[in-house]
């Protein structure tokens, strides 16, 4: 890990109020960042809100969001005897299809120029799905600043598209003109490059199946209107990484040496279970893989691109720039987890907003320098 010049915590659960009494919040997470015209931040929030009671003798219960242009939840209700399986989160039906207990919203919260003082948090959600669009839940905004536009591309959950990824366009990066899905089903992590390369829009992404020959990692895009997107291309990243799949964070930022992009990848942790420490106690042997567990771990790792020719990649960080290594990363899944999403630039540093687990929202302070001698040429 490199050196971080500061970091805190920004927003918890408890600090941000549910839409209604039958809902109460799960996590606070992976937003999406801008520098407005008067220095101030804003980020885009996905806030999770879960039901409180979201079962009962005879039904489970999911929530939908059905209003046109205004927020409005419905509760779908099935009969337990369609399900076959049910978790905290979600229930299962025999074609392998899910639903959710809880939903997914963005709400806009202010932050002062040194991007650790909370200056206002908006109580009511400000982009949320409607009934044409995610209507199952609006999930990890990115923002990006192209020109005199923003751009916002985000997870859009719904019923006939799945996991899709949508954009919105703004002029104020208040107001925002909902564009449709632009990545079909499966697609996330979608992020613009600041400005066009060749006079092309350039996009990363990840798209991802259930038959696959290689985990699932970041790709490339270009585009001449942002609606129809061609020359899709894999990102070959060093394979000694075991990279169990990786996503790109938040918007490129160009530097002397070329595109920085900062990214999450997940990798696997072996630890010691129960079945370690009796054998060990009762003094066996513990051979192989008997008596670890495998998890896995969201960290945060950097990259530099050419910046003529985006897909070339020039160097890589060996080992991750953040790592979760506390308590406070843990998610509500038991995962542990540093989830970058959102970054405003300074000539010196960057602040990076990240969701820490599935839970919290934190900033980093980070030298520019510092995540420069992390990269090693390839």
């Amino acid at each position: 890990m490199i050196k971080i010049k500061k970091q805190k915590i920004l927003l918890k659960p408890e600090d941000i109020k549910p839409t209604s009494s039958k809902f109460e919040i799960l996590g606070v997470l992976n937003p999406g960042a801008a520098e407005l015209k008067d220095g101030r931040i804003v980020l885009y929030v996905r806030v999770i809100e879960k039901l409180k009671k979201f079962e009962d003798k005879k039904y489970f219960y999911s929530p939908r969001m059905v209003g046109k242009n205004n927020f409005k939840i419905v509760l779908d209700k099935f009969n337990k005897n369609s399900v076959v399986e049910s978790t905290s989160v979600d229930f299962s039906f025999a074609d392998g299809t899910k639903r959710l207990n809880y939903i997914s919203h963005l709400r806009r919260i202010y932050i002062d120029e040194s991007g650790f003082k909370i200056l206002k948090i908006e109580n009511k959600p400000c982009f949320f799905g409607i009934n044409s669009d995610a209507e199952l839940g609006v999930e990890d905004a990115r923002i990006t600043k192209i020109e005199n536009f923003y751009y916002m591309t985000y997870v859009g959950l719904t019923r006939s598209g799945n996991v899709s990824t949508n954009l919105a366009v703004s002029k104020d990066c208040l107001n925002w003109k909902r564009k449709g899905i632009i990545f079909g089903e499966q697609d996330k992590d979608a992020v613009l490059f600041p400005e066009k390369i060749n006079n092309e829009f350039v996009v990363l992404d990840r798209p991802e199946g259930g038959f696959e020959f290689t985990p699932p990692h970041i790709w490339m895009g270009y585009s001449k209107d942002l609606e129809y997107w061609g020359k899709p291309r894999p990102i070959k990243l060093p394979l000694d990484l075991n990279f169990n799949r990786s996503g790109a964070g938040p918007p490129p930022i160009k530097t002397d040496k070329g595109w920085l992009l900062i990214f999450h990848a997940v990798t696997t942790r072996k630890h010691k279970n129960f079945i370690y420490k009796l054998r060990k106690f009762f003094g066996l042997k513990v051979g192989g893989n008997l008596g670890y567990s495998h998890e896995d771990v969201y960290s945060v790792w950097a990259a530099l691109f050419d910046k003529k020719n985006p897909e070339k990649l020039i160097a890589i960080s060996k080992k991750p720039i953040m790592f979760p290594s506390s308590g406070r990363y843990k998610s509500f899944e038991g995962k542990d987890v540093i989830f970058p999403t959102g970054i405003v630039e300074r000539k010196k540093y960057v602040l990076l907003f990240c969701g820490f687990g599935d839970i919290n929202i934190g900033v980093v302070k980070i030298k520019l320098k510092n995540i420069m001698k992390s990269l090693e040429k390839v």
